[in-house]
């Protein structure tokens, strides 16, 4: 059976074949480097990295190049700056370091090339000269804008005609735009932001830009999968095509795009004003195993929602506890079962490859799970750290919501000196609480001290 995926670009599936020779080329867009993690931030780097796996499986390690950016200039970023006072290089950094923990945390493989935006300011004003000679870019108030009307295939990936898209859309308003719809390649910088000298004058780029300019200099104007969570594909992706194939051709650029759909957790949005905002670290501080978080991520499909509850969770631990101590001691198989991989080369059908799981554990054939669970990112399943690691999670939890419990009570009766008491004794003891009308919800930070709740 030969890999098929879906293509967002053409709405179906395809059967994919590497351009060259058996060397298949992806690129992902990563995060802006501004803050922690979040879990939308995670559901792709697991998703791409279980096609990273399947690639590297079928072509060979050597074979297969994966580039994923970072983002590092932004205004999100200069105002993190400006209210800090510390230097966006710091901020970036740390951020990047960050990034890279927690997803190795997930089990993320590293991808070949992790280029960071501010590396390539060279190659963005390069294409954004290209722009101009075909008539696709021009200059008005220190801004350099797309030209949309210019390119008479906009909206080729998401389907929609540019009036559909200018009646639908948030498009900022801006009196120097031609069009609504033309969006910025380069804008001018303030001495306080950071710039680059360019032929439009001291600036930087637009966000767009980046990625068109940073995967044609490490892929080539033409590779393989271009690929990313679902709201990236427009503007973001739908303006990069653009770009790329208006300054290079049409049978140009990335010839797969595949997107995955969003997260919720508890079945809602994940909004912090819902109280239900989580960041990865801030799930592996209150004990969830790394591994825990990426099985409930692969146990639903990637181009469906994704739904985290504690529930899963839950399962999740116990499933994989079992499985560990079964393949505990044995040695894997040279090869994946086939039907694990049939999986996998089926657009990425990780809930059916998880019931193949299920069924190679039923029947105790724990040298093929092994080697599907390395496949897959389970490779490093240790009973002990799985056990240890939640239990505590649990017990630490048990105790929070014994609190909590208390709080809700006391609210309930209008008893505001002990609410109040209960949740400034959350606080001291390392607990983030949020009292909203739907629910209170909280998150355990680093510095939590259990012995300061049990007095409570």
């Amino acid at each position: 059976m030969s890999i098929k995926l879906y293509n967002s670009l053409g709405r179906k599936k395809i059967d994919f074949a590497p351009l060259s020779n058996g060397q298949p080329k992806m690129y992902v867009c990563g995060p802006t480097v501004y803050d922690r993690a979040h879990l939308g931030n995670a559901r792709p780097v697991v998703v791409f990295d279980v096609l990273f796996r399947l690639l590297r499986h079928e072509f060979g390690a050597e074979n297969v190049t994966y580039a994923r950016n970072f983002t590092d200039v932004d205004d999100k970023i200069n105002a993190k700056s400006a209210e800090t006072g510390r230097p966006i290089r710091d901020i970036t950094d740390e951020t990047i370091e960050w990034f890279l923990e927690d997803m190795a945390a997930l089990g993320a493989l590293t991808p070949n090339h992790m280029p960071r935006a501010t590396e390539y300011i060279p190659h963005m004003i390069e294409m954004i000269g290209m722009l101009f000679d075909k008539g696709l870019a021009y200059e008005a108030e220190g801004h350099v804008l797309f030209r949309v009307e210019a390119y008479e295939h906009y909206g080729q990936l998401s389907g929609r005609s540019v009036d559909d898209m200018i009646a639908g859309a948030r498009v900022e308003v801006a009196p120097y735009k031609e069009s609504p719809m033309d969006f910025v390649l380069w804008k001018p910088s303030s001495g306080a932001e950071p710039g680059w000298e360019s032929p439009w004058g001291f600036g930087r780029p637009g966000w767009h830009i980046e990625c068109s300019a940073m995967s044609r200099a490490l892929l080539g104007d033409t590779f393989d999968i271009h690929g990313g969570g679902l709201d990236l594909q427009f503007p973001h992706h739908e303006n990069e095509i653009a770009q790329s194939k208006g300054v290079l051709g049409e049978d140009k650029f990335a010839k797969v795009w595949i997107h995955n759909e969003m997260l919720q957790v508890e079945g809602k949005k994940m909004s912090k004003s819902l109280g239900n905002f989580f960041t990865v670290r801030d799930l592996l501080d209150q004990g969830w195993p790394g591994k825990v978080i990426r099985f409930v991520m692969l146990s639903t499909h990637y181009r469906k929602p994704m739904d985290w509850t504690e529930a899963k969770a839950r399962e999740a631990r116990a499933t994989l506890n079992k499985w560990s101590k079964g393949i505990s001691g044995v040695d894997a198989n040279p090869k994946p079962p086939a039907s694990v991989v049939e999986a996998l080369r089926d657009d990425l059908n990780t809930p059916k490859l998880i019931a193949e799981l299920h069924k190679l554990a039923r029947d105790e054939e724990w040298a093929a799970l092994r080697a599907a669970l390395d496949l897959i990112g389970f490779d490093d399943l240790s009973p002990s750290a799985l056990e240890e690691t939640v239990v505590g999670a649990f017990e630490k939890a048990g105790l929070i919501e014994t609190v909590v419990s208390k709080l809700d009570a006391a609210r309930a009766k209008k008893d505001w000196e002990t609410a109040d008491r209960l949740k400034k004794g959350l606080m001291d003891a390392g607990v983030i609480v949020k009292i909203s009308k739907e629910r209170t919800s909280w998150q355990v930070t680093p510095e939590f001290d259990a012995s300061r709740l049990e007095v409570l």
